[in-house]
């Protein structure tokens, strides 16, 4: 049969990464991820995946992250017996990051019924999975490390790259047979960019008949990071001298390290005050000790920080927070101090009890330092809207609202380009996981370079002749 890729998620969007890969060989999912954005749309395709996404025979994981990984075990209860292949750090971050999703879910549908035990039309909200399916989902996974060619299915060979963007996060080269030679599919997952914070740098593509990549800011540039870090400690001092709190959502994985290294560096050089720093995530405890594990993955920046100023995740005003009441008593701080907690759309864990708890305070900050997808808390707070619902009562935003984009772990526009660039005998590229609105920028750059660029939608097939 001809080789197709059908796309089920992340196509004109930037969530919920689903992308099959039809050939003689059997079928190959890339990616099985939970797509974030209005709630009730949200549920229902988080719930009931694809049919063909559950009958596909193995499948790659490109990262960690919720929205790449997150509906793994939904796919193993609805009856996928397949393979998961990804890196070793990325099996050792889902090993922690698919269980606390769970426990999300738990914890997060058990909060709104009690809420609202008494409102007669309320439909009592369930889990879509449980820990015991995102163990089970573990239970198919297998680590590859980078640059080692495997078979996930019988006559075809895949091997993981570099891409740069989060611990463990890859790029998938996909070598098809095609008589007797191959066609390579690469899809790019989440790119990172050159010099960012602790990770080595995206490797180059060497060669791509087909290339899949991800246009997430494919319409701007981002600044510097050393720039960032200057705007970081500008907004801490700022927000200090007002007596306020500075409130952080990130993501568990990649950029609440990011974020700490960076405080870490300000701190050594005495930037910013000695204010308490908190860590308020379960989660982040247990992924920052991956990335202790996985020092193989560390840039020589990060390596020489060490060296010469000791463990990058430790240091004096930083605390970790795991247990809910300490995490419950941080309301009671009445002091400036900062905040980073999960997750990093704003759309489920702690993070929402703490804007909760400070949204409406024109002392504070929220700062936001990566992509808000359309729909979600998140969005609405960086559109400024003045009035935002979390846990389903309405607020005033007071709060200062500073977007840092930035810190971004997403290659922007220039990365971009010059990575699709070095595949200019690639018969065609499609641009997924990203907006219309920021993909038609991109196409239009790389039309330029004399590639033939596409932007499929939900649901579109796309023959590879």
């Amino acid at each position: 049969m001809p080789t197709s890729v059908r796309f089920l998620g992340a196509a004109q969007e930037v969530t919920g990464s689903m992308h099959l890969v039809e050939t003689s060989a059997g079928k190959l999912l890339i990616d099985c991820g939970m797509y974030q954005g209005r709630r009730d749309e949200s549920r229902a395709r988080n719930a009931k995946l694809p049919p063909e996404a559950v009958a596909a025979d193995a499948v790659i994981l490109t990262h960690a992250h919720i929205d790449h990984s997150g509906s793994l075990p939904t796919l193993v209860k609805s009856g996928f017996r397949g393979r998961i292949y990804g890196t070793p750090a990325s099996r050792d971050l889902c090993a922690y990051m698919l269980r606390d999703a769970a426990r999300i879910q738990v914890s997060d549908a058990d909060y709104l019924n009690r809420q609202h035990e008494d409102d007669r039309d309320w439909d009592p909200i369930r889990p879509i999975y449980d820990e015991d399916d995102a163990i089970e989902a573990m239970r198919r996974f297998v680590g590859v490390p980078y640059d080692s060619p495997f078979a996930p299915l019988p006559g075809l060979q895949a091997t993981l790259v570099e891409a740069g963007h989060i611990l463990g996060s890859a790029q998938v080269h996909l070598d098809v047979p095609d008589g007797a030679t191959t066609r390579r599919l690469v899809f790019s997952g989440d790119l990172g960019r050159k010099d960012l914070p602790i990770l080595r740098d995206p490797a180059p593509i060497d060669r791509a008949d087909y290339l899949f990549m991800e246009s997430t800011y494919g319409d701007r540039v981002h600044a510097p990071i050393q720039a960032m870090e200057d705007q970081l400690a500008q907004v801490i001092n700022d927000t200090v001298a007002r007596k306020g709190k500075v409130i952080i959502p990130a993501f568990a994985v990649g950029r609440t390290q990011e974020i700490v290294y960076s405080l870490h560096k300000l701190f050594v050089a005495r930037r910013i005050p000695d204010l308490p720093i908190f860590v308020d995530s379960p989660l982040a405890v247990n992924v920052t000790d991956v990335f202790k594990r996985h020092a193989e993955c560390y840039d020589e920046e990060t390596r020489q920080f060490v060296e010469n100023n000791g463990p990058v995740f430790t240091f004096s005003t930083l605390r970790y927070i795991e247990d809910r009441n300490d995490s419950i008593a941080l309301n009671n701080i009445k002091e400036p101090c900062i905040i980073v907690s999960a997750s990093g759309m704003c759309e489920s864990g702690r993070i929402l009890h703490h804007l909760k708890n400070n949204v409406s305070d024109d002392r504070n900050t929220i700062l936001v330092v990566g992509f808000m997808a359309q729909h979600t808390l998140g969005r609405r707070i960086v559109e400024r809207r003045p009035k935002v619902k979390i846990l389903g009562v309405e607020r005033d935003l007071y709060a200062h609202v500073v977007v840092m984009n930035g810190f971004s772990a997403h290659g922007d526009q220039h990365d971009l380009v010059a990575y699709a660039s070095a595949a200019k005998g690639a018969r065609r590229v499609f641009l997924i996981h990203g907006e219309p609105d920021q993909q038609g920028p991109l196409i239009e750059l790389l039309k330029k370079q004399g590639l033939a660029v596409d932007n499929p939608k939900i649901g579109d097939a796309a023959a590879l002749d």
